[in-house]
This record gives structure tokens, C-alpha cells and sequence, in this order.
């Protein structure tokens, strides 16, 4: 079972709040549901004018391109290799946002009449970034021009190799820069030091198309066209590549990411490319007999990206490029299908590296005093640690590094051993800057604020952990790694309805700057549990006791999920239209669920009042403490079952309500059951934190007698007598 913490739910400040007056007004204006007018003016739009501005995206424009640092050299340089013919490649990542980023440039230089071709590192052989085997590769291909996208902003090295070897270089990247830049014709990067660019958070597809952009616009102006003209046709031409690109990366939904992101979208849906068109029909089921789908930023980001990341992760990120490249329908549909079948076997991939950390995790760390998690392994694929790292930094709210020393011999376990490691952070711990504080022990690093890549030696990789948590052991707070989940506001299930679904829907595009909202709504009656997709999946019906509403919880199991029929629970959810054989509905999609504040204020009482009786506080009679032997095979039936399920860990009041289901007792005999079993080692039983336990069977042979306990003796002698 996954180490377990309870999120930590933040709603709006009740300072914030608008007032109703002011709701309602807006309301009218605007012609909207007044919860859709209470959501926006919770979100800073509080005047008609406001709100016409942001869902018509009339405050946002496209910047120039050439307001990027070193465009012009890099415009001059590829008109250059256009005008004479020279061998252009185009050298990505193997992300989305490198695949996109090398199918933007490769189809717009191509059409410009260039001699230009791609390549693309493979995650195994040539590792992250820019390779020196690759860039004597190109030379050997007679390349006299190389243009980076989505890298080479750290490949000092190999950029002079290239220098070395008769090449130009033109880097194109959006991470994080160093005091020093590679000796290239032109680095252009928003995030340069000296850069004027006013929005630093493009994609590196973004950076590409605002290269190709200025490429563009020079050769136009030659024919009397302005900039403008050609910066809006290369928009409506190359949008949806850029938003695949950003959304896959996680970029910021705002400025002009949000223009371009919304133009994508409207183009994948209304006339995708033929490549899209394969993977959207592949990814939906055959396109739900023929069915256009609504296009959303949570489809790319979910459905589309992970097929098409999934190349790079497991075999070759080129299979992505040729299906965006492809203009047959039969060869798409056949790129699609196995690009699937590819992400099926990274899902596989990703599901056993994860049990295998998160078991290693309760073996081997106390949660408590890690501030980073650093682990590494010799059979996990390098492509999917990352995934890994997110899921583990997701849930536990630490950051994460996954080292993979993937094809090394565990035997030897030589020093030298290179491995490939893939982190995640938390918001307010910078990764790449820890990286750079302890980068004596790495070979080589990279990335973003929240996420990194580095290469690391075997025998430096003890020495790094300690180092790198040793530095976020001063760096991060209590908030930075409290599991928390943000709240747009509390709704009410009379105010969940179809027409709010609806108003929804004119917010997109949803991303980082502008989440998707969430709702939380509570003291909802879990009516019916019903299992879909062979139990991965949950579908609830929940009642206030007045209406009913229809609630997805996906990937969590029935027992992953803790509640049955009859409990009372608090949920996260967002607020979505269903449509089911023509019919729309209006449908609940849970992020998160815990038991009702009311019935978990309860809990956190009865916690307290079990730890001053612990302590020597006398008692009642009436509140039932002492466990009597029904009690105690109630709960030693349900911890073995629990270990019969793989289940090793459990939260106190998951398995009190479970318990209760078929045999009433006080939460207090509850925990001195537990504490009873301790002592006379019929269980292990330990408190992992506040509230959550770890038990194991012991090797104890002879029976055990429940008199024998001093624990059970001392409750008696608290007990008042009456």
C-alpha cells in the first residue's frame, strides 16, 4: 500500500469573499448563473468589463518576436542556410514539447524550400540533451547548420565540438539559463539574463515558433507584408503544435500562452491534422463511431500527451514525430494504434517502479525528517522515473529524485556507473538551484524550477543525498511540502447544475495560471458505490438528502476509495457535462474525499480523549474504553484481512468506520485493541503519523492471553467506579 498523508484542503479567505449584492449584480450583467458570477469575481473579475476582456482574450496579444534576445543572429543565420541550400537539422528533446517543437520547425523550414532534417536523442543511448556521438553524427552528415529546440541551453561542450567540426549552432530553449551561454550563433531564450522578451514562460515549442515567427516576418517584409500579418498567419498555421507543446509541459495558461493555447485548441478540434485526427480517434475508441469530440486542455494533457510522450520514454520519440508528420490516414492510424499500445506498456512500467518505491520508501525513510527523497535503482526504465517522481512528490508532498541505472549488473555495482536521474519539487523549493549547490556530486544537470533531469556516478549518489537534503533541510518550510489541494470555493448540490457545467466551458483554456475550478461541497451521502473499467474506476451517487448527484473517482479502487453506502464525506470535485448516447448531464469529477469535517471533528476528539486515558486519564464506564473479547477479534479479523490484501499500513479512523460496519464499539476500545496487540506482540503496531499506522503479523507461536496485559490492568484501574 502507498504511504499515506492526509491532504491539507485550503478554501478561499472569507476576507476575499464578495458580497452578494455584488454577485448578483454581476450576474445580471453578465447574463450568468449566480455562482458562475460569484467563481469570477472570486478570480478577479468583478466588472462586466473584466469579464468581457478575459473570455474574449481581448487583454491578451501576441508579443513581437523580435523583442527575444540574439533573434536577429538567429534569423540571419537560418535565412542564410534557406537562401543557400545548406543541410539544416533540427536537434530536439524527447518530450511533447521537443516533438512538438521539431514538427513546427521542420514543417515551416520545410516549406520555406530548406534542405533540413530532425534528430532526436534516444533517452537510453545518447541521454538528456545535446550528445557529442550526435554531433559528430550531423557532421558526418555534412549538417552546416544546427538548430536546437527545446535544448542545448547547457551543452557547452558539445556546441564548441560543433564550432570544432565546421557547424553553426542556433539554440532555441526555455530552461533555466547559466551565468554563462554556449558559444552558438544565437542563444534565444526568454529566460536569458539580458532578455527584454515581457512573457518568460513559453514551451520550448513556443520559443521555436517565435523564431520561426521572426524567420518569417523577415523574408515577408521582402514582399511588402507586415509583421503582423505574417506572426497572425504562422498562428492560425502552427497553434495547435504550440499548444500540445505547452500544455504537455505544463506551462502557464496566461499572457499570450492562453491566446495561442485557445487558438490550438479550436484548430485540433475543428480541423485537426491528420496525424491528431488518428491519435484522438485511437484515444477515444474509434472516435465514439465517428463522433467529433470536444478538444480540451485536459484531453491534450491527459489523453494526447501521455501517447505521444510515451515514444520517448520507452523506445524512440521519432514514432511521435512521424505520426504529426504523416498526411496518409492509413499510415497515421496504424502510428496511432501503436503508439497506444505503447503507453500501455509504460503504464505497466510506471505501476511496478512505483510499488518498488513506494515499498522501499516505508523501509528505508522516516518521513518525518526527509526533506528530499533520493532513490535509485538498476531495472527502472529511464524514461518513466519521472512519472514516478511526480506521483511520489504528488502524494507526499516531498520532492522526489529517481535515479535509474537501467541495464548496470546489481552484482558489481561499480562506482563509475553512470545513471540518469529525473526529480520533481514542490512550489517554493527551486530544484535546478539545489542542483546547482550540490552539483560536486553530479555529472550533469538541468531543467526547471519544479522539475530536473541529472546524471549522476553510483558511488556519488549516498554522498548527493545527503548533501541535497542537508540543503533543503534550510531551504524548505512546512507549507512547502504540506499535501495541499486548493479550493475555488464551497457549492451547494442545488447549485450544481447543467447550465454551470455549461458556463464552465467559456473559461478554457484550463492550466497552470488558470486551474480548472475546483468545488468543495460537504455532508454528501455516499447513496451508491458503483465499480467501472474492472474496478479502476468509481462511480457515486451522493445525497444531501433533498437531491442526488452522479460523481466519477477515477483510478481509485473500491478499497483504495475506504467509504461505503451510508457514509457521510466531504469531497473536490469539479463540475463537468457528461454526454452518454445524445444525452447531456451534468456530473461531479472527485479530486479528493475525505470524511465529513463534522464526522472528522469527531474523530480528532475521540483521538485526544484516547491520548489523556493513554496518559493516565481516569474514565466513565459509559465511554466503553475497555475492549471486551468481541471487540478485540473484531479488530484482530480486519487487521489480518487488511494483510491478506497487500494492505500494511491504515488510517485510524478508515478502519474504525470499517470495523463498525459489523461490529459496534468506541473508538477508544479501537485504540487500545491496537495498543493491546502491541504490547503482547500479537501485532506489530506503530504510528507512522498522527493518526496513521503500520501493523505486521509477528513469529509469535503460543496463544496469547489477553489478562496478561499490564496495559489492559491499567485501563481497569482507571476506570471510576460508579
Amino acid at each position: 500500500m502507498e504511504p499515506l498523508r492526509e491532504h491539507k484542503w485550503i478554501l478561499p479567505d472569507h476576507a476575499a469573499l464578495p458580497s452578494e449584492d455584488e454577485i448578483l449584480r454581476l450576474s445580471r450583467e453578465i447574463g450568468s448563473s449566480r455562482v458562475f458570477a460569484e467563481l469570477l469575481a472570486l478570480r478577479g473579475y468583478r466588472t462586466k468589463e473584466e469579464v468581457e476582456r478575459f473570455l474574449s482574450l481581448e487583454d491578451t496579444l501576441l508579443h513581437s518576436p523580435f523583442l527575444m534576445p540574439d533573434i536577429a543572429a538567429a534569423t540571419r543565420r537560418i535565412c542564410r542556410a534557406i537562401a543557400e541550400k545548406e543541410k539544416i537539422a533540427i536537434y530536439g528533446d524527447y518530450d511533447v514539447d521537443g516533438v512538438s517543437s521539431v514538427c513546427l520547425t521542420y514543417l515551416y523550414l520545410s516549406e520555406r524550400g530548406a534542405d533540413v532534417g530532425y534528430y532526436i536523442p534516444n533517452r537510453n543511448r545518447d541521454g538528456y540533451g545535446v550528445s557529442e556521438s550526435a554531433i559528430r553524427h550531423l557532421a558526418e552528415e555534412g549538417v552546416t547548420l544546427i538548430v536546437t529546440v527545446d535544448t542545448g541551453i547547457t551543452a557547452f561542450d558539445e556546441i564548441a565540438l560543433a564550432g570544432e567540426l565546421g557547424m553553426d549552432v542556433v539554440v532555441t530553449d526555455h530552461h533555466v539559463c547559466r551565468e554563462k551561454l554556449p558559444a552558438a550563433v544565437a542563444v534565444v531564450n526568454p529566460l536569458r539574463a539580458d532578455s527584454a522578451y515581457p512573457f518568460a514562460k513559453l514551451a520550448g515549442v513556443g520559443v521555436a515558433f517565435k523564431v520561426m515567427c521572426a524567420v518569417e516576418a523577415t523574408l515577408a517584409a521582402k514582399e511588402g507584408e507586415s509583421e503582423i500579418d505574417a506572426v497572425r498567419r504562422m498562428a492560425y498555421r502552427f497553434a495547435d503544435l504550440v499548444t500540445i507543446g505547452t500544455i504537455a509541459d505544463v506551462m502557464p495558461i496566461t499572457d499570450e500562452n492562453r491566446l495561442i493555447v485557445s487558438l490550438g485548441l479550436r484548430a485540433i478540434e475543428k480541423k485537426p491534422r491528420t496525424g491528431l485526427a488518428a491519435l484522438i480517434a485511437e484515444a477515444s475508441g474509434n472516435g465514439e463511431n465517428g463522433k467529433r469530440r470536444k478538444i480540451t486542455s485536459s484531453f491534450v494533457g491527459f489523453t494526447l500527451a501521455p501517447r505521444l510522450n510515451a515514444a520517448g520514454r520507452m523506445c524512440e520519440a521519432s514514432l511521435s514525430v512521424e505520426l504529426l508528420l504523416s498526411r496518409e490516414t492509413e499510415e497515421a492510424q496504424r502510428a496511432a494504434a501503436r503508439l497506444s499500445e505503447i503507453n500501455r506498456e509504460r503504464q505497466a512500467e510506471e505501476n511496478r517502479i512505483a510499488e518498488e518505491v513506494y515499498r522501499r520508501i516505508r523501509e528505508e525513510y522516516d518521513l518525518k525528517n526527509t526533506h528530499v527523497l533520493v532513490l535509485e535503482g538498476n531495472t527502472w526504465k529511464q524514461g518513466v522515473v519521472g512519472i514516478v517522481a511526480s506521483r511520489v512528490t504528488e502524494r507526499l508532498g516531498i520532492p522526489c529524485i529517481l535515479v535509474s541505472f537501467d541495464g548496470a549488473d546489481a552484482e558489481s555495482d561499480d562506482a563509475q556507473d553512470v545513471g540518469r536521474g529525473s526529480g520533481r519539487s514542490v512550489a517554493g523549493f527551486d530544484l535546478v538551484g539545489a542542483l546547482a549547490a550540490v552539483s560536486a556530486h553530479l555529472v550533469r544537470y538541468g531543467g526547471h524550477e519544479l522539475a530536473a533531469g541529472l546524471s549522476i556516478r553510483r558511488g556519488d549518489v549516498a554522498a548527493f543525498r545527503e548533501a541535497l537534503d542537508a540543503y533543503a533541510a534550510q531551504k524548505l518550510s512546512p507549507e512547502s511540502t504540506a499535501v495541499s489541494m486548493w479550493a475555488d470555493m464551497l457549492l451547494s448540490p442545488r447549485e450544481v447544475s447543467l447550465l454551470f457545467a455549461e458556463e464552465l466551458t467559456r473559461l478554457e483554456p484550463y492550466g497552470v495560471g488558470n486551474p480548472a475550478p475546483v468545488f468543495c461541497l460537504c455532508d454528501l451521502t455516499v447513496a451508491h458505490i458503483q465499480e467501472l473499467g474492472g474496478g479502476k474506476h468509481l462511480k457515486l451517487e451522493l445525497s444531501d438528502g433533498e437531491m442526488s448527484l452522479s460523481a466519477m473517482l477515477f483510478s481509485t479502487s473500491r478499497a483504495v476509495f475506504g467509504f461505503e453506502e451510508g457514509d457521510v464525506i466531504d469531497i473536490l470535485a469539479g463540475v463537468d457535462v457528461n454526454e452518454f448516447r445524445g444525452t447531456r448531464s451534468v456530473q461531479l469529477v472527485v479530486r479528493d474525499v475525505r470524511a465529513a469535517r463534522r464526522e472528522q471533528e469527531k474523530i480528532e476528539t475521540m483521538r485526544a480523549r484516547y491520548a489523556e486515558i493513554k496518559n493516565g486519564a481516569p474514565f466513565e464506564e459509559a465511554e466503553a474504553v475497555i475492549p471486551d473479547r468481541e471487540d478485540l477479534k473484531a479488530v484482530y479479523v480486519y487487521l489480518c484481512g487488511e494483510l491478506v490484501a497487500g494492505r500494511d499500513m491504515c488510517g485510524d479512523a478508515a478502519a474504525y468506520r470499517a470495523i463498525c460496519k459489523t461490529h459496534r464499539l468506541s473508538f477508544c476500545a479501537f485504540m487500545a485493541a491496537l495498543s493491546i496487540f502491541d504490547e503482547l506482540r500479537i501485532f506489530t503496531v506503530s504510528e507512522v503519523e498522527e493518526g496513521i499506522f503500520r501493523f505486521a503479523r509477528t513469529d509469535r507461536k503460543e496463544r496469547a492471553d489477553i489478562e496478561t496485559s499490564s496495559f489492559l490492568r491499567r485501563l481497569r484501574a482507571q476506570k471510576r467506579n460508579t
